[in-house]
Parts: C-alpha cells; sequence; structure tokens
C-alpha cells in the first residue's frame, strides 16, 4: 500500500481472513519477539514511577507515534457515525488489561509476568470461536490450550509468596491476559469498520484521562522520579510497544485470521524470560523454563494451521 495513499473506511466491510504470507510472517515473528521485552520494561518503569502514571506516560508516548503516522499516512481521524460507542467498549477493555498489567506486575517477577499475559492467545482463540466466523476450536487448539494452562499451572505453584512473585500479582497479569485476548477479538472485529490508525488513535487519546485521574486519586503520596533506565524503559513500552507494535498488529488483524497469526506469538513468552534474565537478573529455575516451553507450545498448537 502507498504510504501517501488515504485509506477510508466501509462500513459493508465484512471480517477477512487471509492466509500470512512471508512478509507478514517475519514482521509477526518480530513483534512477537518485541513484545516478550514488554513485561521487564514495565518491570523496570516501576522501580521510578506508581503503575497508573507509568500507564500514562507510555500512552503518551505510543500517542504521539500512532498520531504522527496516521497524519502521515493522511487517515482521516474524525469519528464516524456509530463510532463512538465501540471505542468507548474497546477502550474500557483496554484500560482494565493496562490496570491489571501494570499492577500485577508489581507484585511479581518480569518473567512470571511476561509467562502469564501470554496466555492471551489461548483467551483469543476462545473468544473467538464465540464471536468470529471460522475460527472455531478443535481437538488439538483445546489441547493447546489444556497444555499453556498447565505450563501457567507449573509456574504459578512452586514458592508462591516467596520473594517478590505473588499469588496475587500473578493472578492479575493472568487476568490482563484474558483481557489482552478479548481485546485481540474486538479488535478484529472493530477494524473491519473502523480504520485500524483512527482505532488506536482514539482507544489511546479516551483511556490518557483514566489513568491520569486514577494517578491523581491513588498515587499522588507515592514517588515520582525519572532515571535513564525508567526513561528507557518508557521508550521502548512507549514508542516500541504501543508505537511500531500497536501500529503493526491493528493493521495485520486487518486483513488475517487472528488466530492463524498468534501461532507465531509462541516467540513472546521465550523471548520474555530472556529479557528478563539479561536485565533484571531473574533467576532461570526449572519451572519457570519449563513452563514458558509449555506456554509456548501451546499458543503453537492452539493456531497452527492443518
Amino acid at each position: 500500500m502507498n504510504n501517501k495513499e488515504p485509506v477510508g473506511t466501509s462500513p459493508s466491510r465484512h471480517v477477512i481472513s487471509e492466509d500470512p504470507h512471508g512478509k507478514i510472517i517475519a514482521i509477526s515473528l518480530l513483534l512477537a519477539f518485541l513484545w516478550g521485552g514488554n513485561s521487564p520494561a514495565i518491570k523496570v518503569g516501576l522501580e521510578d514511577l506508581p503503575p497508573m502514571a507509568l500507564a500514562f506516560l507510555r500512552f503518551v508516548i505510543g500517542l504521539i507515534v500512532v498520531g504522527v503516522w496516521s497524519l502521515y499516512r493522511r487517515v482521516p481521524l474524525g469519528l464516524q457515525r456509530g463510532e463512538f460507542p465501540r471505542l468507548v467498549l474497546l477502550t474500557a477493555i483496554f484500560i482494565s488489561q493496562i490496570i491489571v498489567l501494570n499492577t500485577g506486575t508489581n507484585f511479581t517477577s518480569a518473567s512470571r509476568s511476561t509467562i502469564y499475559v501470554n496466555s492471551y492467545p489461548f483467551f483469543t482463540a476462545l473468544f473467538a470461536h464465540l464471536w468470529i466466523p471460522g475460527e472455531r476450536l478443535s481437538v488439538t487448539k483445546t489441547l493447546g490450550i489444556l497444555i499453556a494452562f498447565s505450563g501457567v499451572f507449573i509456574t504459578v505453584v512452586p514458592n508462591l509468596g516467596n520473594g517478590e512473585s505473588t499469588l496475587f500479582g500473578d493472578v492479575l497479569v493472568l487476568v490482563s491476559g484474558c483481557f489482552l485476548g478479548l481485546r485481540v477479538v474486538v479488535t478484529k472485529l472493530l477494524v473491519q469498520y473502523i480504520h485500524p490508525y483512527r482505532l488506536l488513535v482514539w482507544y489511546l487519546t479516551l483511556s490518557l484521562p483514566v489513568y491520569a485521574l486514577l494517578s491523581y486519586l491513588f498515587e499522588r503520596d507515592m514517588t515520582f522520579q525519572i532515571s535513564l533506565a525508567s526513561s528507557l524503559a518508557l521508550l521502548y513500552q512507549g514508542g516500541v510497544i504501543a508505537g511500531y507494535c500497536f501500529l503493526a498488529w491493528t493493521s495485520i488483524l486487518e486483513r488475517y485470521s487472528a488466530s492463524k497469526l498468534v501461532v507465531l506469538f509462541f516467540v513472546t513468552p521465550l523471548s520474555g524470560v530472556l529479557f528478563s534474565y539479561l536485565f533484571l537478573g531473574d533467576e532461570l529455575t526449572f519451572t519457570l523454563l519449563f513452563g514458558a516451553v509449555l506456554v509456548a507450545a501451546g499458543i503453537y498448537l492452539v493456531n497452527m494451521r492443518r
């Protein structure tokens, strides 16, 4: 598609599920690898900023990236009739997911957070089974879900409550994975009627006042500071994840099957554990590694093509 071509929307578009080709597969693999660094980056940012303030600053950066790119592509950003209620629904899911992700990551390790939030492809498969034609659960997908959640179980059971890894944080991040799976499916449905870039601009815009209000109400007495490490973490979360990854993934969902593409995201829990080890010094225990491998295997089984 020409970078300068204005792209409109049509209310008569149907859900599209094209087979991904080589370029889309390569981009999706890159996104999967980069997304693995999100939980470690959140963990670094939380050392200097409370959860809602971190979310606010992250998505300010993300909104700047998405907004500038949308203007460059000449995408009309004005709301059209009937779009606002749908955007409010998506924004509510998005805000809920980020609140529990940031709060949960504050109470667990980055590597465990990576594994739990990456349970989202299984929730994606479940919600897609209900709402997206042609994306039904099969015996193989069900087996993949069971294998993956056995990996989650393996990482939860040992050493509960020891150090920074707590049941409270683990469960919150797992709930975030559920919200993220729901967001993927709702996004897949909405991008058939709302241009993906306009979708991103508006739900990021609508979410910012909520994060600011929550931070003002509950985080006024907490410590706020910006170090080099937290600045880099913010740039990664905002520029790379909320900017580039959001743009690329939302655009891909516009044309390609959600369940066929998230098979590639088996890389994410593995890269997340690797990032956590390299940059945060998280311990690579057998249960953690085995759990990450099972989650990755489950993602592959849930979404592999026959």
